[in-house]
């Protein structure tokens, strides 16, 4: 469900399940850290291009393994969702999107340093539909790499953002022409490898301990996701999307 390539100093590491629109499983998960924790302890290897395979970057958590009680593995114990969102690491890595992410997709593009898209792509975090939290990064990422009003206008009504927005207001570093954006990812690469690894990784280092204080904000966020679960709102949400009706909230 990853397969893992090399160009040059560059890896890319792509989510390759496209049947299930590249949803997180525990296979994904443990796929995707092992590819970090295999580019992390090579030293011919100084930047990482996180890909997909088929029309969707990343559609979120997979709702059927959730369903099989299989939630847990969705999580890795250092990586996170996806096992990424809360992996620690030296070395960037750069998203290349061919498709939408949304939900704990988005997460997972929110958790990389860098982002390539296509004028296709869209961008969304709509957790707050089905009374749930986004709690895997984006409550507190969103509004550190958008200007406030338009993550909170994410955050809140659910709705996404189109890639060629999202460039002009600094989320998205390159924009790629359709199917391209592993080669532009990959160019962008090359023009940060011309400068020297180590000054890289700590310029990396310090740029996000100036905003990125993720123990709290993780911890704030799975409080926030425990409480709205436990509500009588969650059966409601997710009966209606089973359903596929307009649900009946209750604030409760």
């Amino acid at each position: 469900m990853i397969e893992y390539e090399t160009r040059g100093n560059v890896a890319i590491i792509t989510i390759d399940r496209p049947e299930a629109r590249n949803a997180v499983n525990g296979d994904v998960a443990e796929g995707i850290e092992a590819a970090i924790d295999r580019m992390e302890a090579d030293d011919e290897i100084w930047i990482g291009v996180l890909t997909h395979e088929g029309p969707v970057f990343c559609a979120g958590a997979d709702l059927k393994a959730i369903n099989s009680g299989d939630a847990a593995r969705l999580n890795t114990p250092t990586g996170g969702f996806g096992g990424i969102t809360a992996k620690a690491r030296t070395k960037p890595i750069i998203a290349a999107c061919n498709g939408p992410a949304y939900a704990g997709g988005c997460e997972i593009v929110l958790a990389c340093d860098l982002l390539v898209a296509t004028p296709d792509v869209t961008f969304s975090v709509p957790e707050v539909k089905r009374n749930l939290v986004a709690a895997a990064g984006a409550l507190f990422r969103l509004p550190a790499a958008l200007p406030k009003n338009v993550a909170m206008e994410m955050l809140l009504t659910g709705d996404p953002i189109d890639a060629e927005r999202a460039h002009a207001l600094g989320f998205v570093n390159r924009m790629a022409e359709s199917g391209k954006a592993v080669d532009v990812a990959v160019e962008l690469a090359a023009q940060i490898s011309e400068n020297a690894p180590l000054a890289v990784r700590k310029s990396r280092e310090v740029a996000l301990q100036s905003f990125d204080t993720d123990e709290e904000a993780f911890a704030a966020s799975g409080r926030a996701i425990a409480e709205v679960m436990a509500s009588e709102d969650t059966k409601e949400g997710l009966s209606a999307f089973i359903e596929k009706r307009k649900p009946e909230w209750k604030g409760r």
